[in-house]
């Protein structure tokens, strides 16, 4: 595996740990920012939002950034966010903290699978794409439960100063490894983007995606609660 590919992956490792660890300290959490079980739930919410957000939006508007340049931004965004959480002093505060790391999730992943398929040959691109997301895969399996138990032993700030830190590892390994010749497409501007608003299809598509993973995360937002 490439170095830099590598990079990505650990990449995706730490932004999949940030989004779903969360779920484990819900309740933990709420009792100790004296919210209710709902309010931090938000928390969950408000992050896909920074995420359904940033995708779109901030791609377009980084598009004649480099791409170095614009993933070690996205990774060092990610680490403030992660290091706002951890001393966050209250409850909006900390809402502030997801929305920012949102953002930089939904971009990282827009971005990634470019940056990834250009690392290897042509006839790889399949397998450096599935290397980099396999990243977040491992975070749901060994990320997730294994900061939900740093946050139950240490206090959940402690969860997110450690994934903090994945942040800086991830953006030092991306600055030494990742070529900075990375070639790039102009993205399609915002407008564009919205233009698929105006296909049935797809906005049918879009409403089963939302109504089926919204499902399934209502749930699993609330798991420790509900157990």
């Amino acid at each position: 595996m490439p170095l830099a590919l590598l990079a990505l992956t650990i990449s995706a490792f730490a932004i999949g740990t940030t989004e779903f660890v969360i779920v484990g300290l819900i309740p933990t959490m709420a009792a100790d920012l004296g919210v209710s079980i709902p309010s931090a739930g938000l928390l969950v919410s408000l992050y896909a939002l920074g995420v359904a957000v940033g995708a779109p939006v901030l791609t377009a508007l980084t598009g004649k950034v480099p791409r170095k340049m614009l993933l070690l931004g996205l990774m060092l965004l990610f680490t403030i966010g992660n290091l706002v959480a951890w001393q966050a002093p209250g409850y909006t505060s900390l809402v502030v903290a997801r929305v920012l790391t949102g953002l930089a999730h939904g971009v990282f992943f827009s971005i990634g699978s470019t940056i990834a398929t250009s690392l290897v040959p042509k006839e790889k691109a399949a397998s450096a794409i599935a290397t980099m997301f396999s990243g977040l895969t491992v975070a749901l399996v060994t990320g997730v439960p294994l900061g939900t138990f740093i946050g139950q032993h240490f206090g959940w700030r402690a969860t997110f100063l450690a994934v903090a830190a994945l942040g800086v590892v991830a953006m030092l390994i991306s600055l030494f490894f990742i070529p900075s010749t990375l070639k790039h497409n102009q993205p399609a501007s915002v407008l564009q983007q919205l233009q698929v608003l105006k296909q049935p299809r797809l906005l049918l598509v879009y409403a089963m995606t939302a109504v089926g993973y919204g499902g399934s995360f209502v749930a699993f937002t609330y798991l420790a609660p509900i157990l």
